[in-house]
Formats: C-alpha cells, sequence, structure tokens
C-alpha cells in the first residue's frame, strides 16, 4: 500500500524531566522578559525555579497573573499592553492551556503589532512574534505544542487562531510543577490530553501516518498513567509519562486536527464556564457513540491501547470497547458523567446545540457529519 502524500509539522524544540524548569532563562533573550500566568499557578509557587532562573540570568521579568479560564478578548488586549509598558523582549507562558493560550497571542500582537480582530481562523497571523517559551502545569491541553489558541469573545463563543507562528520556540515539561495537582485536575485534563489522542487519529481532514503514529503512542502513556497520577500524586514517572503524553496528543492534533467532542464542549465552557477537559469528558462518549458507523474501525484500532483486555475481541466489540474503557476511566477517576451534575439544565441544550454549530472551524473534521438536530440528541444523551 502506498504512503499518502501529506505535509507534518513538528512541534518546538523540547525540555524534558524533572528540574527542566529551572533551565529557561537559557533560551530566552537578555532583556525583559513578560511572564503570563495565572493567580493559581502564582499561588501554589509553581513559579519559583522559573523566576529563581531568570533573576540568576538577569532578566527583568514583568509577571501578569490576571488569565482565567476560558480567557476573554480583553485579558488577551491587557496582557499585550503590560507586555508593551514592560517593553518585553520574550514571552514566556506558566500554566495551563489557557496562560498558554494568551502568551501565545500575546507573543505574537507583541511582535507584529497585528489588530487581534484581524487574525482569527487558520494562518491569518502572518506576522512575526517575540521569542516564546512554553511551561506547562498541568498535562492536558498540549498548549505548548499547537499552533492553535482559543479566546471567548462573548456570548458563549470562542473562536481560534490557528497559524504556524504561533508555535513557540522552546516547551518544558518539568513534572516537578504538576506533582501539586488536585486528583480531579489531574483527571480533567488527562481525559482531554486523551481525547486530542483519539480525535486527532479518527480526525476526517489531514490525518496521516506521522500523526497517527504519535496519537497511538499518547494514547498509550496517559491510559496508563491516568489513574496512578490521580491515585499517587506524587509519582513523578506516572506524572512525567502524563506531560510527555500530551505533549505527543498536541502535536499530534496540531497536524490532524481534532473535531467533533471539542466543538460540543466549547459551548459548556462559553455558557457554564465549566473546565475545558471537564467538559471534553462530559461529550466524550456520547459523540464517539455518535460517530461509531463511521469511525468504528479506527477505534478498533486505539482499544488495546486503553484496554490490552480488548485486543483478542471483534473489531466491533473492539470499537465498542474503547467507548465504555473511556467511561471507566472517567468514572475511575473521578469526574461527573452527566451535564446535570455540573449546573447544566434541560431548558440550556437547545442553545447549547445552536451554538456548537458555530465551531465549524472543528465540525468539518468530524468523521461524521454533526448537524444542530445531531448536537442537541449528544447533549441529551450526555445530560
Amino acid at each position: 500500500m502506498s504512503t499518502p502524500s501529506f505535509r507534518f509539522r513538528y512541534g518546538p524544540r523540547l525540555l524534558s524531566g524533572p528540574g527542566t524548569a529551572g533551565q529557561v532563562a537559557e533560551h530566552l533573550p537578555v532583556g525583559p522578559c513578560l511572564l503570563v500566568t495565572d493567580r493559581g499557578v502564582r499561588g501554589l509557587g509553581l513559579l519559583a525555579p522559573v523566576l529563581e532562573a531568570l533573576e540568576k540570568a538577569g532578566i527583568p521579568v514583568s509577571i501578569f497573573d490576571a488569565v482565567e479560564p476560558d480567557p476573554s478578548r480583553e485579558t488577551v488586549l491587557a496582557t499585550v499592553a503590560a507586555g508593551r509598558a514592560a517593553g518585553a523582549v520574550c514571552v514566556l507562558g506558566v500554566g495551563g492551556g489557557s496562560p498558554m493560550d494568551v502568551a501565545k497571542l500575546a507573543a505574537y500582537l507583541l511582535g507584529s503589532g497585528d489588530d487581534l480582530e484581524t487574525i482569527w481562523g487558520v494562518e491569518q497571523a502572518k506576522g512575526k512574534r517575540l521569542p516564546l517559551l512554553l511551561v506547562p502545569t498541568t498535562a492536558g491541553t498540549g498548549s505548548e505544542a499547537t499552533p492553535v489558541t482559543v479566546i471567548s469573545v462573548g456570548n458563549g463563543e470562542k473562536r481560534g487562531v490557528s497559524a504556524g507562528v504561533l508555535l513557540p520556540d522552546v516547551s518544558v515539561l518539568d513534572p516537578l510543577l504538576t506533582l501539586g495537582l488536585p486528583p480531579l485536575v489531574t483527571a480533567a485534563t488527562g481525559i482531554d490530553a486523551m481525547v486530542h489522542a483519539i480525535e486527532a487519529y479518527t480526525s476526517a481532514r489531514l490525518k496521516n501516518p506521522m500523526s497517527d503514529m504519535l496519537a497511538r503512542e499518547a494514547l498509550r502513556l496517559l491510559a496508563a498513567n491516568l489513574l496512578k497520577a490521580c491515585r499517587t500524586p506524587a509519582d513523578l514517572e506516572a506524572r512525567s509519562a502524563m506531560l510527555l503524553g500530551a505533549h505527543l496528543a498536541g502535536v499530534a492534533f496540531a497536524n490532524a486536527p481534532v473535531a467533533g467532542v471539542h466543538a460540543l464542549a466549547y459551548p459548556l465552557g462559553g455558557l457554564f464556564h465549566i473546565p475545558h477537559g471537564l467538559s471534553n469528558a462530559l461529550v466524550l462518549p456520547h459523540v464517539m457513540t455518535f460517530n461509531m458507523p463511521a469511525a468504528a474501525p479506527l477505534y478498533a484500532e486505539l482499544a488495546p491501547l486503553v484496554d490490552p483486555s480488548l485486543a483478542s475481541l471483534s473489531n466491533a466489540a473492539q470499537a465498542e470497547g474503547l467507548v465504555a474503557a473511556m467511561i471507566t476511566l472517567s468514572r475511575e477517576s473521578g469526574l461527573p458523567q452527566q451535564m446535570r451534575a455540573v449546573g447544566v439544565t434541560e431548558a440550556d441544550l437547545p442553545q447549547m446545540a445552536k451554538d456548537a454549530m458555530l465551531q465549524q472551524r472543528l465540525l468539518v473534521n468530524n468523521p461524521r457529519p454533526i448537524l444542530e438536530a445531531d448536537a442537541l440528541a449528544i447533549y441529551q444523551a450526555a445530560w
């Protein structure tokens, strides 16, 4: 069988291992640095090794820590203003997906001088950015590996910027920064990373042998270590595996984009401010069940990576087994299993289905077309 033609963009330069956060200064230019984070990360003391490294190197740092979950357009502009006021020559993002997404956009807007409103969509950002380094403190979003950033623009709507220039120069995977994560955050972000791997592997557009290889290895690492990391938070080996798995899934979906799970998860974050990973976990099994007529053979290929006992079953049983295994992982990690448990009412579902249809950038990647009526049915199953 001939290999299909495809394009693949590798991720940033990678530093991985305990203590690597202390090496950030070696990869930044000398001059004022804008450090983008949130108050939770700062309050937990996770910035300490980074700030110590910057101080030793004589790099002045200006900290912007007002990034909120599902960050807003206003937060992005405030971050850019802080960078201009500091005369920043580089940007360092430390935290989960929200601070990293804001850091990516801030580095671009500071370097290019572009207006945010002109760069929404795919490859609309064509200018230069400031040097950018990202340090994830959760093993989930993969934002440190992708050229994508997602911002809330009001009325529950999220918009994305996807452009190669948003890929960071260097990403640092330091498991020591994830040891203090609460189990539910570990669970939600871990499921999020698994969704990235599953959706990259089943993407209707741009799926390729490289993204497949990374998605499979990511899923194997994440499935084998999620519950260990939840139940034994200080397990450094499990934490390292989770970070690497999330990063590999990020590189995979940066090339073979995510689809229906993310499209239907966004209204949960936009309207109810439910954390992104939990939003994905709530809709995942129901979107997978909807996709089964189109994606069953691919689900069957992934199933033994999540649950090795499925390897001897028929393809159909393996595909169904993958959905069941994901539900089991989600439940055993302690996450809520229904949307009603997180404040969503049945009356909210029609508006959510309407809002999900705004995510055509993602829906076009789904292995089976999702119409508004389908989205409503999926939400009803998840409710």
